[in-house]
């Protein structure tokens, strides 16, 4: 192609109609062009004012265009001898592009085949719980942000950016900042009797982080976990990548409860949820606390204790912690402050015991490489001026009046018909559905209404056999919404249950 007609060439080819911007078109032209050698080697390309005003293009986009030819290499320029394609094309693109001359798409060739993932990836996907929904009625686990006091949060916030410290604009050091870990010690002590210094608390990005952070340090690919059954999905998907062998163990009204073939072969790890069990709420009793620190200690288990939903009981006082009861040194804390403030704040913290404490602190830094710590310092100013507390009673008040109101629309809706559990604590309660009812079933109806429910099967480790009922989610649904949105729950259920019979 002689560069006389380039012009020509170009214009036949760009398409200002298809939503690909001019100057990405005729940079990939040009491209074409040299590699396929319709522009040979040395031609002398027409000036950027001349190639403008022919294509009908600002004289802007062809100067930027040929800027990135000259950075890519495509081709030379010379101030007062104008601008050359290149002696040779770029190494790293190669081969012929006479079919793609002719084309004015740009978009991606699809593939013909889905990528392979690996065998635990697979399985992660296969038995992923995340929600596209985030919010509404009645998504289980999500606090109302709408009451979140964010005019204090923005204060404080705003008084660290106003003269930025260079040492919160870095990475994290090992187990975050010493003011945050100083007053959740101080905190944690006091609400949840946990006992602990500041240097035994590892910040986190919360429960998950904080889990995988615990079995990557504690355990090697096969060993064994104890794990609830049924437990929250999201720490089974954890356990589900790190190679361990995972055992469920059935609860009853007072908590995991193993079998005498269980204690004969003890775990590694035991993850328990003893404040609150997710997802039916039971409270752990004394007794069961108490035989399992000594299963622990006599074994040399390590309990990891996620602390779920500690702070919302509604009518009673939580009992302590079970590390708070731990005198031999195996109880790993978890929480987080994901359900007290905001989700998106993606703090949480673990409290291992003393002889741990650096090298969680060095492999958290090694493996995770944190920083955030401007919301850390932010949160512990929150917390140490008392808003962090007066929040959460707040909070327990408007829950615990949302949690009344929903039980008052089942039982007008259903009467004495109406079977929960777990309402007495968190931001949820279970309604139990009649034996053999296929619960996911139920949800995706529900669903179709723009109403968000959780399977109570899918907690379970064989859903197939497991009880059928439904997780509602009470906290982020407004006072005035809880009744309607009820009935269409119920509108869905019954025409399920319909369905089904």
């Amino acid at each position: 192609m002689r560069a006389s007609v380039l012009s020509d060439w170009l214009a036949q080819r760009l398409d200002r109609g298809n939503g690909q911007p001019i100057y990405r078109q005729l940079h990939r032209l040009l491209q074409q062009a040299i590699l396929s050698r319709e522009l040979p080697a040395g031609t002398k390309v027409p000036s950027s004012r001349l190639l403008a005003a022919e294509l009908g293009i600002a004289r802007n986009t062809v100067t930027q265009v040929f800027e990135q030819l000259v950075l890519e290499g495509y081709v030379t320029s010379a101030t007062g001898r104008g601008t050359f394609v290149a002696e040779s094309a770029p190494d790293e693109i190669v081969g012929s592009f006479d079919a793609a001359l002719e084309q004015t798409s740009f978009a991606p060739a699809a593939t013909s085949a889905e990528p392979a993932l690996s065998v635990r990836g697979a399985r992660l996907i296969a038995g992923a719980g995340v929600s596209k929904r985030q919010g509404g009625a009645f998504m289980p686990g999500v606090p109302d942000v709408s009451r979140f006091p964010a005019r204090v949060w923005s204060r404080l916030h705003t008084k660290y950016w106003r003269r930025p410290r260079p040492d919160l604009l870095t990475y994290a050091p090992g187990g975050g900042l010493a003011l945050l870990r100083h007053v959740l010690a101080d905190y944690l002590h006091t609400a949840r009797s946990v006992r602990c210094t500041p240097g035994q608390i590892i910040i986190t990005t919360g429960i998950h982080q904080s889990v995988d952070l615990a079995v990557r340090l504690l355990s090697d690919p096969g060993d064994l976990i104890w794990t609830e059954d049924p437990c929250y999905w999201g720490v089974r998907s954890v356990l589900h990548v790190s190679g361990l062998q995972s055992r469920p163990i059935p609860v009853d009204d007072e908590g995991i409860n193993p079998s005498p073939a269980d204690l004969a072969a003890p775990p590694k790890l035991m993850l328990v949820t003893p404040s609150h069990q997710y997802p039916l709420g039971m409270v752990m009793s004394l007794a069961r606390r108490r035989m399992l620190l000594e299963y622990a200690r006599q074994n040399q288990c390590w309990i990891i204790e996620d602390d779920y939903d500690s702070e919302y009981r509604y009518g009673s006082r939580p009992l302590a912690s079970l590390q708070g009861l731990d005198t031999a040194g195996q109880v790993i804390y978890v929480g987080s402050f994901g359900k007290t403030l905001f989700p998106g704040l993606r703090v949480g913290y673990i409290v291992v015991p003393e002889a741990l404490a650096e090298s969680f602190a060095t492999a958290s830094a090694e493996l995770y490489r944190e920083g955030q710590l401007l919301q850390q310092a932010v949160l512990a100013e929150f917390i140490a001026e008392g808003h962090f507390t007066s929040h959460i009673r707040k909070m327990r008040t408007l829950y615990g009046q949302r949690r009344q109101t929903l039980l008052d629309a089942a039982a007008q809706r259903y009467g004495s018909a109406f079977s929960a559990v777990g309402g007495d604590a968190g931001l949820h309660l279970v309604m139990q559905l009649p034996d053999g009812t296929d619960d996911r079933a139920v949800a995706a109806a529900a669903l179709k209404r723009n109403i968000v429910v959780r399977a109570l099967s899918g907690y379970y480790a064989e859903p197939a056999n497991a009880p059928s009922g439904l997780l509602l989610g009470y906290a982020c649904v407004p006072d005035d919404e809880i009744v309607p949105a009820f009935n269409t729950l119920a509108d869905a259920v019954d025409e399920t249950l319909s369905q089904l019979a």
